[in-house]
């Protein structure tokens, strides 16, 4: 896949049309990645103990890979 995680992106076809983050999360099996900022959606979450109240989270989701173009590759780590 040409995306990967830490990739600096923008997408350029969609509702978020135009929207710049970096990639959090790659899904290689449904060529779908997650963007910092970018499709946020809301979750209902029922009170547990990290969560004391529960109530509504909003989170990044998922979006195509053909949807975003790579603006900066990440730096890889290896020497």
């Amino acid at each position: 896949m040409f995306v990967k995680t830490g990739d600096k992106v923008k997408v350029i076809a969609g509702s978020e049309k135009g929207k710049e983050g970096t990639v959090l999360s790659v899904n290689v099996k449904k060529n779908r990645v997650v963007v910092k900022g970018v499709n946020m959606i809301k979750k209902a979450t029922k009170a547990s103990a990290s969560n004391a109240n529960g109530g509504v989270v909003e989170t990044e989701g998922s979006i195509h890979a053909s949807n975003v173009k790579v603006i900066a590759k990440a730096e890889s780590n290896k020497d």
